[in-house]
């Protein structure tokens, strides 16, 4: 990374915005924590107009029910085509939409209610106006719960009243009563006891089958209107939403460049600026080309220094085969700047784990087949993962001679072009083995984890970390020691002789007892952040750390077995449905109901067995190798905007602030 200071006249901030901070090469930092608080600098303000335009586009497109497309193109977007009366005029219009198609919304909603209270009513065949009109009895019209139909009969004999039932449903009982003037509030009374829920109907004209004919009439001519209105919103919308979406996209790049301006500091007069950044230190060429044409504006660029600057962001770079794995990087906490990039390593590991314990030739390449497809569909990086990982997997599946669960379809290969008798492994034959073969790879990856440690703590300068830690030469030796004395107990074999191992134990054990000392006086640090304070406490401390050293070492190295575990779980998940398919020899042998079981078993098995595996190996990388070497105390580089989405925005930004300038030349005349 390099550092960049840029300074010049207030009036020149957007040119030098437009020409250097949107091709998202450019980390921007508050230039004030870079600058003394004694100097008068504060930061640059001003309203950001565009947001508001912003705004009006989206209620635009919410009243349109439409979504803006943030792809759309606005490089033909002039100046006078973004002034806001042409949005101010869109939206009036859709507004009105807007507003027509909400009374019809309503409106129908409104017709529906009354065709379902109506509805009730519709055995009824007297006219609803001379039932209301008459001039000695009220009519209520609504409905009461069928339970209560019951203590109707005694009332009816205490209270002049009639009952008419024209509906009965599941729950309700919908109808009519009549009662005298002089008996209606009584009537009423008892009618609320019984939970009668009066409905107050506003049509009066005929029966209620009358009312039904003419709400439907209303409903048929209400919804041709809507339908009619929806077409019209919809061809206005789309002769229009390209036009939107190109100036929502131009305004978002002016309000993203204008947003920039508040990471500047200036003087106390306004009258000047102070930009501070970082860039990728290959772009400076470029860089410098671009700020070369800025007018009245100077610039330095230098290295990142600590007494001078904050600690520069990182910006990972790999090759392309290993740049999808920066996820499961980043996912951990980037590399410390300075530090290494751990991608490859964790690329080359984690497909070699995932393809050991998803081993099938048929299935891996099924696998790298279904990844790439969605990676070049939805452009997923999970998926781009997958496709060395399925490569991987069906390399170990031709090891195993696992194809699509046929454990013997690749004998003859074996046979004719290897010269060997069968397969290479035998997995459900070598159950001892094949947990044998996952403690050695933990083994060989914890001891590559304690080297890239070794390397990184040198690299770094912290000599005493490399040498005297858990994770140094010294955790390394011991760690080297102890597995070569138990493979000698458990096999009888020996690598190394055992007085080596034992002298080596003997040495490693107190350096790392005594491992906080060491590294002080090495890297000569302050006394008093090393030496102990008390003895005991000293002793004490340091002997349980000594033994969970030990334990991890024997922890993280088991831990692997979950790779021979998950190798002996895919072939006999397989076997389960190949037993269910009648053990087949080959394809050959399958009968048609058999292809089920195989077809269903393979899909479940890739479906369920890859998102174990896929987790698991990641645990493996986290919890077993990252936590010895990795600290991942990195901050990301942020590049503000995008180089495929600058286009024309630069002309464009230059353009309205000469405008603004020239306007508050104006005010100030």
């Amino acid at each position: 990374m390099k550092f960049v200071r840029v300074w010049g006249p207030v009036s020149s901030i957007d040119d030098f915005i437009a020409s250097c901070c949107l091709t998202g090469e450019l980390h921007p930092e508050n230039a004030l924590d870079y600058m003394s608080d004694t100097l008068g600098f504060s930061a640059l303000g001003g309203e950001n107009a565009y947001v508001a335009k912003m705004q009006r586009i989206e209620e635009l497109a919410a009243v349109a029910g439409a979504e803006l497309d943030e792809d759309a193109d606005f490089s033909a977007i002039r100046p006078e085509d973004a002034d806001e009366s042409v949005i101010n005029e869109m939206i009036d219009r859709m507004q009105e939409f807007h507003r027509l198609h909400t009374e019809l919304t309503e409106g129908l909603a409104s017709i529906e209610e009354e065709k379902e209270q109506y509805s009730h009513f519709s055995d009824l065949d007297t006219p609803i106006k001379d039932l209301m009109d008459c001039q000695f009895v009220r009519a209520r019209f609504g409905s009461m719960p069928l339970e209560c139909e019951d203590k109707l009969a005694a009332y009816q004999k205490k209270d002049n009243f009639v009952f008419v039932v024209c509906e009965r449903t599941a729950t309700d009982v919908w109808g009519v009563y009549v009662a005298p003037l002089s008996r209606l509030e009584r009537v009423d009374s008892i009618f609320a006891g019984l939970y009668f829920n009066r409905v107050r109907l506003q049509r009066e004209s005929g029966t209620p089958s009358d009312v039904l004919l003419k709400i439907a009439e209303e409903e048929r001519l209400m919804t041709a209107a809507k339908e009619k209105l929806d077409g019209e919103i919809a061809e206005y919308w789309n002769s229009r939403k390209e036009r939107c979406s190109a100036l929502y996209n131009y305004f978002k790049q002016c309000s993203d460049a204008f947003e920039l301006r508040r990471y500047a500091a200036t003087d106390r007069h306004g009258k000047n600026f102070t930009f501070v950044g970082w860039i990728p230190a290959n772009t400076e060429k470029k860089f410098k080309k671009r700020i070369s044409d800025v007018k009245k504006v100077s610039f330095e660029i230098s290295e990142p220094s600590a007494d001078q600057h904050g600690v520069p962001p990182v910006k990972l770079r790999n090759k392309r085969i290993f740049s999808p794995f920066e996820m499961f990087v980043s996912m951990y906490g980037l590399p410390s700047y300075g530090g290494v990039d751990i991608t490859p390593f964790v690329a080359i590991t984690y497909s070699l784990i995932f393809g050991v314990m998803f081993a099938d030739l048929g299935q891996g390449l099924l696998l790298m087949l279904g990844a790439y497809i969605l990676y070049k569909k939805r452009d997923m990086g999970l998926a781009k993962i997958m496709v060395p990982c399925g490569f991987c997997s069906a390399c170990f599946g031709a090891l195993f001679g696992s194809v699509f669960g046929f454990e013997h379809l690749l004998d003859p290969i074996y046979r004719n072009v290897f010269g060997l008798p069968g397969k290479p492994i035998e997995v459900m034959d070598s159950i001892n083995g094949v947990l044998l073969m996952a403690i050695y790879i933990g083994l060989g990856l914890v001891a590559v984890a304690m080297l890239m440690n070794i390397v990184i703590r040198l690299r770094t300068g912290e000599i005493g970390a490399a040498l005297f830690s858990e994770n140094g030469i010294a955790g390394l030796l011991l760690y080297a020691s102890l597995a070569a004395v138990i493979y000698k107990f458990m096999t009888g074999k020996q690598i190394v002789p055992t007085l080596v191992c034992i002298a080596v134990i003997a040495v490693t054990v107190p350096i790392l007892f005594m491992k906080e000392i060491l590294i002080g006086i090495i890297e000569k640090k302050n006394k008093k952040e090393y030496m102990p304070e008390s003895k005991m406490d000293f002793i004490l401390q340091n002997t349980f750390e000594l033994i969970e050293y030990v334990l991890s070492y024997f922890s993280n190295t088991v831990s692997f077995l979950r790779i021979g575990a998950f190798v002996l779980v895919h072939s006999g998940m397989m076997m389960v449905f190949f037993y269910m398919a009648g053990n087949p020899d080959g394809p050959a042998d399958v009968k048609p109901l058999g292809w089920v079981a195989i077809v269903f078993g393979n899909l479940l098995v890739m479906a369920l067995e890859g998102l174990l595996t896929g987790i698991q190996a990641l645990r493996l990388e986290y919890y077993e190798m990252f936590s010895r070497f990795y600290d991942g105390g990195g901050r990301p580089f942020e590049g503000v905007g995008k180089p495929e989405g600058r286009r024309n925005i630069t002309e464009k930004i230059k353009t309205a602030a000469k405008r603004r300038a020239t306007a508050q030349a104006g005010e100030r005349q």
